[in-house]
């Protein structure tokens, strides 16, 4: 740690899908701010979380995966995570210890290897918690070896486990290290500047793709239709009304999620509930239903309403 000033600046988190982005994101925030499904390309809005210590603060911005677009949709989030990448100042690449390093991993290091403006690279070896010590020090050979390969240089490469909580500091400490001097940008004590409605969207969308089939996650976002407190309730015990659309593509699929007799959704609404109960840290009413929206990802008009 320098002891010269304050440091203050940009990160990202990047890797293949489940490679554990936003689960770190949320460890070292320390409340859920960004969605973590096992289901590819969960990310979409670029969600910051914010980390302040008494020597420096992390801003973390949560891009979504890059891959090979085949949508209007898919076209615009690639878009999104180069913008991110030429402006932030250490990029964490992610590479879980309990697979080995691919062409989807390579992939990726190839195109950070491209940009003109060069952050600095942190290679992090997730999900320790899940290999043996020999499996993890023959990972951080090939971790350094694809390096050499590509041509970029590791500014730091940290071992580390979100779920299991190993070494979640040192990674806090080493991206503060790396950053530039500079100001507070945002009060201590504030972790996101994510509006409150996305949150819940991204929580309701969340536990909508938890147990869905594969051809889902694309085909899903959420429209937070209005949040009203709920009136006549006693001072100790608001209420919170909450009225959201999930949005599918075809009827299909409207079936899928709505479920046999409802089932299905009341699942949604119970799951989701609970998360923003704890968000809001007040009790929440939430009135789901479901809207198809044909092509939604293929058509301007509905990405921009649905603000993308």
């Amino acid at each position: 740690m320098t002891d010269q000033g304050f440091h203050s600046g940009f990160a990202c988190f990047v890797g293949r899908p489940n490679a554990g982005k936003s689960t770190l994101t949320n460890a070292l925030v320390g409340q859920k701010i960004a969605i973590a499904s096992s289901k590819p390309q969960t990310t979409r809005h670029v969600v910051r979380g914010i980390v302040t210590e008494p020597d420096g603060q992390l801003i973390l911005i949560d891009t979504p995966g890059l891959h090979r677009p085949r949508t209007l949709l898919g076209q615009r989030l690639n878009d999104l995570v180069f913008e991110t990448w030429a402006e932030v100042d250490v990029v964490g690449v992610c590479l879980p210890c309990d697979q080995r390093i691919g062409p989807g991993d390579k992939f990726i290091i190839g195109q950070l290897a491209k940009l003109e403006r060069r952050p600095l690279f942190v290679a992090l070896a997730t999900k320790t918690d899940l290999v043996s010590k020999e499996r993890q020090l023959s990972h951080l050979v090939d971790v350094a070896g694809v390096a050499e390969e590509l041509g970029i240089e590791w500014a730091q490469v940290i071992p580390c486990s979100a779920t299991g909580g190993d070494n979640v500091e040192v990674v806090k400490e080493q991206l503060i290290a790396l950053l530039p001097e500079g100001p507070m940008y945002y009060p201590d004590g504030e972790i996101t500047d994510e509006p409150t409605e996305t949150l819940i969207a991204e929580l309701i969308r969340e536990a909508a793709l938890e147990g869905v089939r594969d051809e889902l996650p694309h085909s899903i976002a959420v429209m937070i239709d209005e949040i009203l407190p709920r009136p006549d309730r006693p001072e100790d015990k608001p209420l919170t009304d909450i009225f959201a659309s999930i949005v599918v593509e075809r009827d299909s699929q409207k079936g899928i999620i709505i479920g046999h007799k409802g089932e299905r959704l009341r699942e949604i609404g119970a799951t989701a509930r609970e998360q923003i109960n704890r968000l809001l840290g007040t009790r929440v009413h939430l009135n789901l239903h479901v809207k198809v929206m044909k092509e939604w990802q293929r058509d301007a008009k509905y990405l921009n309403r649905l603000g993308f």
